[in-house]
C-alpha cells in the first residue's frame, strides 16, 4: 500500500528511535559487564595479598560465574550481529527467500552449484552498525578473560569459550565472502546455543570423563 511523505517520515522516526534505544541499553549493557569485571579484578587482587586462602577461592568461584555470564552475552551480541548482517546480504542477493538463500547456498558447496549469493555489489549499514556489535562484545570478552582468568579452574572453560566465540565471530565475518559460508556458519551457531546453556562445555567434558572411567 502507498503511505503519503509524511507517514513515511513518521514511520523512518520511529524505525531510528527504536534503533537508538536498542543500543543505548546494549551498550549500557557492556559498560556495566566491564565495571563488574573491574571491580571483581580489583577485590580479587586485594585477596592475593592477604593471608587466608579461602578468599582467593571464593573470588575464583565468583569470576568463573561473571565470565560465564560475560560468555552468555557474548553470544548473544553476536547472534544478534550475524542476524543484521544475514539480513542485509540476503537483501543484496537474488535469493526468493532468506531460507532458500541458505539452502541455496550450502547446495552450491555442497553439489557445485550455481552461487546464489552473487548480487548487488553493495554494502548496506548494517554491515557496519552489526560490525561495531561484534567488536564492543568482544572486547568486553577479552577483557574478562584477561583480568579474571588467571586460575587454574579457569583454562579450560576459558579456552573452549574462546573457541567457540572465535569460531562464532569467524562465521560472522565470512556471512556472504563465498560459497558455503553457512556450513562454517551453522557450526559456529549450533556450538554457540549449546554454550548458552552450558558455557565452558563442562557437563560434556563430565560425561566424557564418566564414560572413560567406566570403560577403564
Amino acid at each position: 500500500e502507498l503511505i503519503s511523505v509524511p507517514e513515511e517520515v513518521v514511520f523512518t522516526g520511529l524505525a531510528y528511535l527504536y534503533m537508538c534505544v536498542c543500543f543505548y541499553l546494549f551498550f549500557v549493557g557492556l559498560i556495566l559487564l566491564y565495571t563488574v569485571v573491574h571491580d571483581l579484578w580489583r577485590i580479587g587482587g586485594a585477596s592475593k595479598s592477604g593471608p587466608e586462602a579461602d578468599h582467593r577461592h571464593r573470588a575464583n568461584e565468583v569470576g568463573l560465574r561473571v565470565m560465564r555470564g560475560i560468555f552468555r552475552c557474548t553470544v548473544l551480541g553476536v547472534l544478534i550481529a550475524i542476524c543484521m548482517k544475514a539480513q542485509s546480504a540476503y537483501l543484496t542477493s537474488r535469493g526468493e527467500n532468506i531460507v532458500a538463500w541458505v539452502v541455496g547456498d550450502m547446495s552450491s558447496a555442497l553439489y557445485s552449484g550455481k552461487d546464489v549469493s552473487d548480487g548487488i555489489a553493495y554494502r548496506m549499514p548494517t554491515h557496519y552498525s552489526s560490525f561495531l556489535i561484534v567488536i564492543s562484545t568482544c572486547v568486553v570478552f577479552l577483557y574478562g578473560a584477561i583480568r579474571l582468568g588467571v586460575g587454574s579452574r579457569f583454562r579450560a572453560p576459558l579456552w573452549t569459550m574462546s573457541v567457540v566465540v572465535a569460531l562464532l565471530v569467524t562465521g560472522y565475518l565470512l556471512i556472504d565472502a563465498f560459497a558455503g559460508f553457512s556450513i562454517l556458519l551453522g557450526v559456529g551457531v549450533l556450538f554457540a546455543i549449546y554454550g548458552l546453556f552450558d558455557p565452558g562445555f563442562e557437563r560434556w567434558r563430565a560425561s566424557e570423563l564418566g564414560k572413560n572411567h567406566s570403560v577403564s
